[in-house]
């Protein structure tokens, strides 16, 4: 455990309004369930039911071309009602209409004395075959890890500083024994350290939290990025070359641990819900369905007009339909209003109502309080990029954004992976994109470099 916090002082902290009440309300009805492949990097799918087939809660749907025992299971009993193709027969989605009587696959139920001890092959299958193994993400690259390979250490991320990420501490209450489950479980699997890296200046803290067992805790305080798990890498264990970390949310934490404790994969999924998008008496936390229709749980609560929905945080979610579902990994849904206006003068104007992350408008200096009800409106076209070190400020990391940026652009993957490619996400650029005067997509630029990286096998 760390000493003292962590200070990051690199960064900075959207006001947005929208922030979700800290409590969980029931949200558990749907029409239908499905199972996206896509949500997992690195998966290569390969079906394993036909449309009609009766499934079970856990039972697999989805396998992995590449990685033998690695599948994707249904979240509820049921029949499958539809296999949904894309673009070259890909597999976009299963969906699956859940039967009356939600029936779970019998997996090993562990006791929880017992987890500590449990030898990491009985741990890794049950994960394996609950489909949960899925939540894991390996550094470098973010993608699903390899089940045969052990990692050097596993990051547990308990902090978001991104709105509007579900806060551990709300999603715990009531979890602590199936969190600390799960921490027990996470250290099987590496002979390393298990890293649960946490807020300094979380409101209300959980002791299940604070107190944690088995495992080194780390606190963190300052502003956006200061809860990016790449952030929590570079500063406590850096990844060295030919290194491999594991990473994982807390609050996924708490539902692996359900998962050993009850013998069967929990069938709901508590999602925060917020942003402009959202009506001020709906913005919460949900207790939904695991993988239940979006639509469901966003009708009646959102303002009218046109919005956009994210699966996840603010700045680095991903943009999906309304009639979308609920993705195994996701613990946020984020509304923004579509904001295609053109503003008379732009930068021009004063700004008395206008926002600015620097000081351009005399809102910085009257509002300096405000929550923002912040559109998708980019307030000008790509243009360029200019090399000026802004993105330096934004990023509390010992790396040169702009070059690095640069080099992925020049497809010069040799050059990025010296410039520190491999110790970044995606995430950790959405700031920068936020804040970005040329108006580029850097999360999509990083994950191109680092696909580019993989497939040249630098």
């Amino acid at each position: 455990m760390s000493a003292t916090p962590i200070r990051i002082r690199k960064g900075f902290d959207i006001r947005l309004a929208g922030s979700p009440e800290r409590v969980i309300v029931s949200a558990l009805e749907t029409p239908d369930v499905a199972v996206i492949p896509s949500e997992f990097p690195g998966f290569k799918p390969r079906l394993l039911v036909k449309e009609g087939d009766y499934v079970r809660r856990g039972a697999p749907v989805i396998g992995d071309k590449t990685r033998t025992g690695l599948t994707l299971t249904a979240p509820a009993a049921g029949t499958v009602k539809a296999v949904v193709y894309g673009a070259r027969r890909s597999i976009e989605r299963v969906i699956i209409a859940p039967a009356a009587r939600d029936e779970a696959e019998s997996l090993d139920r562990f006791d929880a004395a017992a987890i500590a001890r449990a030898p990491r092959e009985a741990i890794l299958q049950a994960l394996l075959k609950s489909g949960f193994f899925t939540l894991l993400r390996q550094r470098p690259f973010s993608k699903v890890p390899n089940p045969a390979a052990a990692p050097r250490a596993i990051f547990v991320n308990g902090m978001n500083t991104a709105p509007f990420l579900a806060d551990l501490h709300v999603v715990i209450a009531g979890q602590e024994a199936a969190f600390q489950a799960g921490l027990d479980a996470l250290t099987r699997l590496t002979d390393g350290k298990v890293h649960l890296c946490l807020d300094a200046d979380a409101f209300h803290p959980s002791p299940a939290a604070t107190g944690a067992r088995n495992v080194e805790i780390h606190y963190f305080r300052g502003p956006h990025p200061a809860g990016n798990t790449s952030v929590h890498i570079h500063h406590i264990d850096p990844i060295r070359p030919g290194d491999t970390v594991w990473t994982v949310r807390a609050t996924d934490v708490i539902r692996i641990g359900r998962l050993l404790l009850e013998g069967a994969p929990p069938a709901d999924q508590i999602v925060a819900l917020g942003g402009p998008g959202v009506r001020v008496d709906h913005r919460r936390y949900y207790r939904a369905r695991a993988g239940g229709a979006l639509a469901a749980l966003l009708k009646g609560r959102l303002y009218d007009g046109e919005n956009r929905v994210l699966n996840g945080d603010a700045l680095a979610g991903e943009a999906v339909a309304s009639e979308s579902y609920l993705r195994l990994g996701q613990n946020a849904v984020t509304v923004i209003p579509e904001d295609r206006d053109r503003h008379f003068m732009g930068w021009a104007m004063p700004g008395l109502g206008a926002f600015s992350h620097a000081n351009l408008f005399v809102s910085k200096f009257l509002r300096p309080l405000r929550r923002w009800d912040h559109g998708t409106n980019r307030h000008g076209s790509r243009r360029a990029m200019v090399v000026t070190g802004l993105y330096e400020r934004f990023l509390p990391m010992r790396i040169l954004p702009d070059f690095l940026i640069r080099a992925v652009l020049a497809h010069d993957t040799e050059e990025a992976v010296k410039l520190g490619l491999l110790e970044t996400d995606p995430e950790d650029f959405a700031l920068c994109a936020f804040v970005c005067p040329s108006k580029m997509d850097l999360p999509a630029i990083i994950r191109r470099g680092l696909d580019e990286v993989e497939s040249e096998g630098l």
